[in-house]
Protein backbone atom coordinates (compact mmCIF):
# COMPACT_ATOMS: atom_id res chain seq x y z
CA UNK A 1 0.00 0.00 0.00
CA UNK A 2 1.10 3.56 -0.66
CA UNK A 3 1.89 6.11 2.00
CA UNK A 4 1.39 9.86 1.96
CA UNK A 5 3.16 12.30 4.26
CA UNK A 6 1.67 15.76 4.70
CA UNK A 7 4.12 18.35 5.96
CA UNK A 8 3.39 21.84 7.27
CA UNK A 9 -0.26 21.12 8.04
CA UNK A 10 -1.73 23.94 10.11
CA UNK A 11 -2.41 23.08 13.76
CA UNK A 12 -6.06 24.13 13.51
CA UNK A 13 -6.60 21.83 10.51
CA UNK A 14 -5.12 18.92 12.45
CA UNK A 15 -7.35 19.71 15.44
CA UNK A 16 -10.43 19.85 13.20
CA UNK A 17 -9.51 16.51 11.63
CA UNK A 18 -9.12 14.99 15.09
CA UNK A 19 -12.55 16.29 16.18
CA UNK A 20 -14.13 15.05 12.96
CA UNK A 21 -12.52 11.62 13.41
CA UNK A 22 -13.81 11.42 16.98
CA UNK A 23 -17.36 12.30 15.83
CA UNK A 24 -17.19 9.45 13.30
CA UNK A 25 -15.61 6.98 15.74
CA UNK A 26 -12.39 6.65 13.74
CA UNK A 27 -8.73 7.36 14.24
CA UNK A 28 -7.48 10.53 12.59
CA UNK A 29 -5.50 8.43 10.11
CA UNK A 30 -8.60 6.44 9.17
CA UNK A 31 -10.61 9.67 8.86
CA UNK A 32 -8.04 11.10 6.45
CA UNK A 33 -8.15 7.88 4.39
CA UNK A 34 -11.94 8.14 4.29
CA UNK A 35 -11.79 11.78 3.13
CA UNK A 36 -9.21 10.97 0.44
CA UNK A 37 -11.18 7.96 -0.85
CA UNK A 38 -14.32 10.07 -1.17
CA UNK A 39 -12.43 12.88 -2.91
CA UNK A 40 -10.91 10.44 -5.40
CA UNK A 41 -14.27 8.74 -6.03
CA UNK A 42 -16.05 12.06 -6.70
CA UNK A 43 -13.38 13.16 -9.19
CA UNK A 44 -15.22 11.68 -12.17
CA UNK A 45 -18.65 12.92 -11.17
CA UNK A 46 -19.98 15.55 -13.57
CA UNK A 47 -20.07 19.06 -12.14
CA UNK A 48 -23.47 20.63 -12.61
CA UNK A 49 -23.77 24.35 -13.13
CA UNK A 50 -25.52 26.53 -10.57
CA UNK A 51 -28.48 27.13 -12.88
CA UNK A 52 -29.01 23.40 -13.34
CA UNK A 53 -28.84 22.81 -9.59
CA UNK A 54 -31.37 25.59 -8.93
CA UNK A 55 -33.70 24.27 -11.64
CA UNK A 56 -33.56 20.77 -10.12
CA UNK A 57 -34.27 22.08 -6.63
CA UNK A 58 -37.30 24.13 -7.70
CA UNK A 59 -38.70 21.72 -10.31
CA UNK A 60 -41.35 20.48 -7.89
CA UNK A 61 -42.71 24.00 -7.26
CA UNK A 62 -43.40 24.82 -10.88
CA UNK A 63 -40.16 26.27 -12.30
CA UNK A 64 -40.53 25.56 -16.00
CA UNK A 65 -38.47 28.25 -17.72
CA UNK A 66 -34.77 27.96 -18.41
CA UNK A 67 -32.48 29.97 -16.18
CA UNK A 68 -30.08 32.23 -18.08
CA UNK A 69 -26.36 31.56 -17.86
CA UNK A 70 -24.58 34.51 -16.25
CA UNK A 71 -21.02 33.23 -16.62
CA UNK A 72 -18.76 35.83 -18.21
CA UNK A 73 -20.98 38.80 -17.40
CA UNK A 74 -19.67 41.59 -15.19
CA UNK A 75 -20.49 41.37 -11.50
CA UNK A 76 -22.80 44.03 -10.11
CA UNK A 77 -24.37 44.70 -6.75
CA UNK A 78 -27.91 43.55 -6.08
CA UNK A 79 -30.58 46.25 -6.29
CA UNK A 80 -33.21 45.61 -3.61
CA UNK A 81 -35.06 48.92 -4.11
CA UNK A 82 -36.87 47.94 -7.29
Amino acid sequence: MAQVVVRRLEDDVKAKLQRRAKRHGRSMEDEVRHILRNAARDEHRAVRTLGSRIATRFKTVGLTTDLPEWRGRPVRAADFDR
